[in-house]
């Protein structure tokens, strides 16, 4: 069945009380815009409409981001939903099979749920919910799954309004029909807008079905406001917990540690308390996270030790067996199998050959205030305690180098570079120094008296 999705994404978000578009604010370290594009992304639909206006050109960057092949249209003048639905129909000319029209900013519907829109067989679909508290919710009047008409909260009379079955504003019309209903819309209501929810009455009068598909209210969950926003964000990380757990990825403190949308764990994985994963980070079967680390941008292989206080930036690769220990920093930098970085270093744009040791308090020094350099180190190389390596550098494999050491030139293969100034040692010299500065702290204080 082919499919094609509108994600609506114009809309200012006044209650956010921010400058950055509503659906630009992240939920899992991805934009709200994002989990709505996720979702849809599991149908494989053959286009994508996002229907961008306030901040127009960054949610428009921010679609293409996630999915360069997307259309993105404007809504210039904000004139309701339907109005919005109308500046996409021109993207979708050609396309023969069914729309959905989702929403930048509910990013929790379930790709199941859109897939049983998808099948309900009416000519128009559209997205239900009992409410708990159904609130400003437009609502459905329905009997049973036949949907009659949806009211909007301001035009509802006091027993539609006691309807708890309420409208997710998400809806599934196949294409040509869309065009249709929607160019027939009108804004006669109170609002003065074009409300989409007026194309099931619009379908009835033609004598076409319209139905409801029902879904979990925490699905349905729109962010409008900063605490919604927190609400979501808990919403989120509850979910993916339980994921992580259920197929098999030990946490011994699953509450603390915090995931993003794309995080990827491997089965038999063990996660500590307080580890938070940035976007783009693969973790293999059988690796270990240690507590209080971050990780962003990077792949932890199978058997991998990382923590704990590590922090790995974007472009970090650890092969298997790998040991990152605490107040390690990597970014942008390869370590082959076996490398041990034992703690209080930072690895930057390099590459560290297989079962090298990494000395405390190493530092590739790979930036000379304008460029990036590179530092390539061997294969069972040991780089002593406090060594500085000013890239770009190559130390060979099997080479050593001196703790202490400033590693300014390549360091041929099984080679030893020492980098320090020689050790001058005055006999007694530091008892005579501080005998002086006890005179001199001495002086000071009974002056100041």
């Amino acid at each position: 069945m082919a499919t094609a999705l509108i994600i609506l994404a114009a809309g200012q978000g006044t209650r956010m009380n921010s400058d950055l578009p509503k659906v630009l604010h992240k939920v899992a370290g991805a934009p709200l815009l994002h989990h709505a594009m996720a979702a849809g992304a599991a149908l494989a639909p053959e286009r994508v409409v996002v229907v961008a206006g306030h901040g127009a050109e960054a949610v428009e960057k921010a679609a293409l981001a996630f999915d360069d092949t997307v259309a993105t249209v404007r809504q210039d003048q904000q004139l309701g939903t339907g109005h919005a639905v109308a500046q996409a129909l021109p993207a979708l000319e050609g396309f023969e099979g069914t729309v959905i029209v989702l929403y930048g900013d509910t990013p929790f519907i379930r790709p199941e749920t859109l897939d049983a829109m998808l099948v309900s067989g009416a000519d128009v679909t559209v997205l239900g919910f009992q409410a708990a508290d159904p609130g400003r919710y437009g609502r459905l009047i329905a009997n049973g799954g036949a949907l009659e008409r949806i009211v909007e909260y301001k035009d509802a009379t006091e027993a539609e309004r006691a309807i708890t079955l309420c409208n997710s504003g998400v809806v599934a019309v196949e294409a040509r029909l869309l065009a249709e209903l929607v160019g027939g819309l009108t804004n006669d209501n109170a609002a003065g807008e074009y409300y989409l929810t007026d194309i099931v009455a619009a379908a009835r009068v033609r004598g076409l079905e319209a139905r409801v598909v029902t879904c979990d209210e925490g699905e349905t969950m729109g962010v409008n406001t900063r605490a919604e926003l927190a609400r979501a964000e808990a919403a989120f990380q509850t979910r993916a917990r339980a994921e992580a757990l259920e197929t098999g990825v030990t946490m011994t403190a699953p509450e603390t540690v915090f995931f993003a949308l794309d995080t990827v764990v491997g089965r038999d994985a063990t996660i500590g308390a307080h580890v938070v994963f940035g976007p783009g980070v693969t973790v293999e079967s059988g690796a270990e996270i240690l507590p209080f680390c971050h990780l962003e941008g990077c792949h932890i292989s199978r058997g991998a030790r990382v923590g704990p206080f590590a922090r790995l930036r974007p472009g970090a690769e650890l092969a298997e067996e790998v040991h990152v220990g605490n107040f390690v920093e990597i970014k942008n930098a390869i370590l082959d199998e076996g490398v041990k970085v034992g703690h209080l270093t930072y690895l930057g744009d390099a590459h560290v050959g297989e079962h090298t040791n990494i000395g405390a308090g190493t530092v590739t020094c790979n930036y000379d205030g304008v460029m990036k350099h590179r530092t390539e180190i061997g294969a069972h190389a040991f780089i002593g305690s406090d060594t500085m390596l000013v890239a770009p550098v190559r130390v060979g494999a099997r080479a050593l180098t001196g703790s202490g050491s400033v590693i300014t030139e390549d360091v041929p293969d099984g080679a030893l570079a020492i980098g320090r100034a020689r050790q001058v040692t005055k006999p007694g010299l530091a008892v005579r120094l501080f005998e002086k500065l006890k005179q001199m702290k001495a002086r000071r204080d009974k002056g100041s008296e």
